[in-house]
């Protein structure tokens, strides 16, 4: 069992985010983003960061789960960086640990919730902060050289959750389908029931383009563990 002071630090911060509906989705994206379908999302809770190393390190102590690939490598191993290398089973595992040890449902977010919770209140616009392109963003230039920067080192959104759609991806709960929404009921969408990849979203630190935009999905099968991966927890509320 971990300590108090060890299970404090490994609870993310999580913000409420509200419920609401918004158009999902990007008519000007790629295929996998049409149609623009209207959803509904009801209100849960997202960590307002990216679930660190010092985090993910709490879990394997207490519960006895094998460290993440790339623990000991010194350009991703700092405490505030973002995990990488955790699988979709690993994250799934992080998220029952940390239900059991505190009482609380976490869980991995769909897809519908991380996309409305990235556009942080905003209608219509391409990322969370807007339509301005990612290279005006501060920094933009001279961050993610050599791996994923610190966790909350980006202005927050309109909800005020850090690193939205950069740093590394994120695995969502569902599996991936291409065609889902053509067939996704509006309400909670729960992602398809089957299929061979888990959905992620968000951009990471080794691609060219360093930021994505909030409709972009992404997907890979849920066993591996790549350098650029990492997750978010949600969390159910009430």
């Amino acid at each position: 069992m971990p300590t108090t002071e060890n299970l404090t630090s490994a609870i993310p911060e999580i913000v409420e985010i509200p419920g609401g509906e918004y158009l999902m989705g990007q008519d000007d994206g790629r295929d996998e983003e049409r149609p623009v379908h209207e959803v509904s999302v009801q209100l849960f809770g997202l960590a307002r960061f990216q679930i660190t190393n010092d985090q993910y390190d709490a879990f394997c102590s207490s519960s006895g789960h094998q460290p993440s690939k790339f623990r000991d490598n010194d350009e991703l191993n700092h405490p505030r960086q973002p995990v990488t290398g955790s699988s979709w089973f690993d994250a799934v595992a992080y998220c029952g640990w940390l239900s059991e040890e505190t009482g609380g449902r976490f869980r991995l977010p769909t897809e519908a919730e991380w996309e409305w919770a990235a556009r942080g209140g905003l209608t219509g616009q391409r990322y969370p902060w807007g339509n301005e392109p990612v290279t005006g963003r501060e920094n933009y230039h001279t961050r993610w050289k050599k791996g994923p920067e610190h966790v909350g080192t980006s202005l927050p959104n309109g909800f005020g959750l850090h690193d939205m759609c950069e740093n590394v991806h994120e695995w969502c709960a569902e599996w991936y389908d291409p065609k889902y929404y053509e067939a996704s009921p509006r309400s909670n969408p729960p992602g398809a029931a089957k299929g061979i990849r888990r959905a992620s979203r968000g951009g990471a630190w080794r691609h060219q383009i360093k930021i994505t935009r909030c409709a972009a999905r992404s997907s890979i099968p849920p066993e591996l563990e790549y350098a650029d991966y990492g997750f978010r927890v949600a969390f159910d509320m009430g």
